[in-house]
């Protein structure tokens, strides 16, 4: 098992980038990483073979957090995730300090998510998503992919990269990789570590809602979002942000078919998101 070259600023990066030729991929992070982050990295190693390279970027980025968000207490585990990136064979970890990728201080130019950035999350987390779309774009462009993996449980951000990507005219290909969970169905989130073992049980109706909710798709939208509330509000130590049921790239859900239904909500001082695919037969 190699070690991965850490590289801490864009010169180091520059001097480990692969040669033109090369195809390389990139899995995005904010470290404490976990099996979900593990599945990014084997996804990347699998479309660029054992001669490509794989990198992973640890920066948790201020821009993203909004005003007592939890940016100053967020799990930061830089020695682990550096023995995670070498059991899966990672060759390139640029872990950048806040100073590098921001050498001017907070940027005055940044990327507008458009519409629906301001929906669903980021209707509850005003400008979550210009931070997000901004700090993609430059690690995009410092290395240089040819493929760029985010897993589905972001869901919304996963749409929105790819809009970001296609609407810019970005050169990396960007490929969602479904959610993984634990074996009682809770989505892998580095921010299940604050949960109490109490708090844990009630997180696990978020997943239970969500197929509530497919099983109820042959019945058509109004009965999948009545499922899946039936769930939620057997908990009142939920307090839920929204429930709603989209088309796959979230505009309203014109009819039959595949839709995703996605859910956010707080457990004590703790805030899970997921979604999950449903097939509306009307």
């Amino acid at each position: 098992m190699d070690t991965p070259v850490v590289a801490h600023d864009r010169s180091e990066l520059a001097g480990v980038l692969p040669e033109a030729g090369v195809r390389s991929a990139v899995v995005m992070t904010m470290g404490a990483l976990h099996e979900g982050h593990r599945a990014l990295m084997r996804a990347a190693r699998a479309a660029v073979s054992p001669d490509g390279v794989v990198i992973v970027t640890i920066f948790v980025n201020p821009l993203q957090f909004g005003p007592g968000e939890d940016f100053e207490r967020y799990p930061r585990t830089p020695d682990a995730d550096v023995a995670t990136c070498a059991d899966e064979g990672v060759d390139v970890i640029f872990a950048p300090r806040r100073d590098d990728l921001y050498p001017q201080g907070e940027p005055q130019v940044t990327v507008d998510p458009g519409p629906l950035g301001r929906e669903l999350e980021g209707a509850v987390r005003p400008g979550h998503f210009g931070g997000v779309l901004t700090v993609v774009a430059k690690l995009l462009n410092l290395t240089r992919p040819a493929y760029a993996f985010f897993g589905e449980k972001d869901y919304q951000q996963l749409t929105l990269i790819r809009r970001m990507a296609a609407d810019l005219e970005m050169p990396a290909e960007i490929i969602g990789v479904p959610t993984v969970r634990e074996p009682d169905g809770l989505a892998l989130s580095s921010r299940n570590r604050y949960l109490s073992a109490d708090e844990r049980r009630v997180g696990v109706s978020l997943s239970r809602a969500l197929l509530a909710g497919a099983d109820a798709g042959p019945s058509g939208g109004a009965a999948v979002l009545a499922a899946a509330r039936s769930v939620l509000d057997r908990h009142p130590e939920l307090d839920v942000d929204y429930l709603e049921l989209r088309a796959p790239n979230l505009e309203a859900v014109a009819g039959p078919g595949a839709a995703r239904l996605l859910v956010a909500a707080r457990i004590g001082a703790t805030r899970l998101i997921d979604n999950l695919e449903v097939q509306l037969s009307r």
